[in-house]
């Protein structure tokens, strides 16, 4: 099911954040591209190369992503290129590639696997992210659940 909102996006489960995240940048092309954009790529040329992604489709995902307000795009000063740049809505995707890459690197690789690694300005490689709670502590999946909208909520009828 899909309900339409606001400037007529079509959103797959209109009150879920997951849900919402991955109708805006959840296909594989426009997160590489969100990657590769982190990694220093702002041309179209410089993209296509990075991917080997078709033409039309990485101008699709790129106009997407602007339209979505996940990049800027602005023309160089001849006016024969565009050049992309991660807005701080992109720059706030950096700890979902994280996560992503970190999933990878402990599930979509064998033993020994030769990978990238990410590193910080000191040559370190990045810490593994945890989920806490307000408190500090590890949180889970088997220790939290979702508060829906519209959900009753027996504590605020007790009250």
């Amino acid at each position: 099911m899909t309900v339409t909102l606001g400037s007529g996006r079509e959103w797959t489960d209109p009150t879920c954040p997951v849900a919402r995240t991955i109708d805006l940048v959840g296909d594989r092309w426009s997160l590489l591209i969100v990657r590769d954009a982190m990694d220093g790529a702002a041309a179209f040329t410089e993209f296509q190369q990075r991917l080997g992604i078709a033409r039309n489709i990485l101008t699709d995902r790129l106009r997407r992503l602007v339209d979505h307000g996940i990049l800027t795009m602005s023309t160089t000063p001849g006016g024969k290129r565009h050049i992309y740049e991660l807005t701080d809505a992109g720059q706030d995707l950096f700890t979902i590639v994280v996560a992503l890459r970190q999933w990878g690197e402990r599930h979509a690789f064998t033993n020994n696997e030769p990978h990238s690694i990410l590193i910080d300005r000191h040559g370190s490689p990045v810490a593994r992210l945890r989920t806490e709670n307000h408190e500090g502590e590890v949180v889970t999946a088997a220790t939290t659940r979702v508060h829906k909208v519209n959900e009753h909520d027996a504590s605020v009828a007790d009250a």
